[in-house]
């Protein structure tokens, strides 16, 4: 019996998931609000070290989110929210964006 797990191939890996973009419309709409993921099954996974602090006050927003707002969510999930909002502004103020002047601060 081979235990070995089966994985996929680059072909699998890499491969295009959307149709190629239509021609750019003359009057450009503003950009859609990114969203977090939220409760779907994830292919792709990244491992991020954070301080016992960081770990800490996410741990505690979540339990805020729960106490006071009345959201059940995981800390992935907030995680995911919290990029979608970054990327949102970033795209949207571009060199004043919060992002880059915090990592411009550093």
């Amino acid at each position: 019996m081979n235990r070995r797990p089966s994985l996929p191939g680059a072909a699998e890996l890499f491969r295009l998931t959307a149709a190629a973009p239509a021609e750019v419309p003359d009057a450009v709409e503003p950009p859609v609000q990114r969203r977090g993921s939220g409760r779907t099954k994830h292919t792709t996974k990244i491992t991020v070290y954070v301080s016992d602090e960081e770990l800490l006050a996410l741990e505690q927003a979540r339990l805020s989110l729960r106490a006071s707002h009345g959201l059940g969510v995981d800390r992935g999930r907030v995680v995911r929210e919290a990029i979608a909002i970054v990327l949102d502004d970033l795209e949207t103020h571009g060199d004043a964006s919060l992002l880059v002047r915090r990592l411009r601060e550093q």
